[in-house]
Parts: structure tokens; sequence; C-alpha cells
């Protein structure tokens, strides 16, 4: 069982202000997973441009989870406290892409 990384891009979704969104980020769904056994480590960024273009990042938002496995963070994620911050992202965002990815150098 290797660690893992999940990394999640998203969009909010239209009825979404960026800062309700910001708030319960910071106050509610970092502190809450960054607890949980499964997670090393998790962050969001803030997409802004493409690198050398004048263009704006396609996603909003992106989060990158540590994890000790996709298994044990899937049991962790089932706990009644992870299904209410599960649902206030899913009221937050649109179009989130889960992609669990795993560092070369460690495989």
């Amino acid at each position: 069982m290797s660690a893992k990384t999940l990394i999640v891009f998203f969009n909010l979704k239209p009825n979404t202000t960026e800062s309700d969104y910001l708030n319960w980020a910071k106050e509610v769904d970092l502190p809450t997973v960054n607890q949980l056994g499964s997670v090393s480590s998790f962050e969001v960024f803030k997409g802004l441009t493409m690198f050398g273009e004048q263009k704006p990042s396609p996603w909003q938002y992106f989060e990158v989870i540590h994890i000790a496995s996709e298994q044990a963070f899937l049991a962790d994620v089932q706990t009644e406290e992870m299904q209410k911050v599960v649902a206030q992202f899913n009221a937050f965002a649109e179009d989130a892409h889960f992609i669990v990815t795993e560092n070369i150098l460690a495989a």
C-alpha cells in the first residue's frame, strides 16, 4: 500500500460567492480534512492564469491531498462529520475532478 496524492480541480457554482467558499474552506474543510488519520497534508490553491499566457486558468481551485491510501481515505470519508463536509463541498463546487496520482520517484 503506497501513499498517493489526490488532486482535485473544480470551479465554483454560479450561485456561490468566492468569499463564502474561502471562509468555509479555511474554517471547515482544511482543518477537518487535515486531521484525518489517512491524510498527511491537504492544501487548496486558487488557479490564476495559464503559465506564460494572458489567459485565466480553466479551473478556479485545486486541492492537493496527500493520503496514505485510497482505501484509508475512503474509510475516513465515511464518518458522519466528513459526510457533512462532502455535502458542503458539493454545494459550493461544480464539475469537480478527483485524480489519484502517485509520485513517479516513489513508485
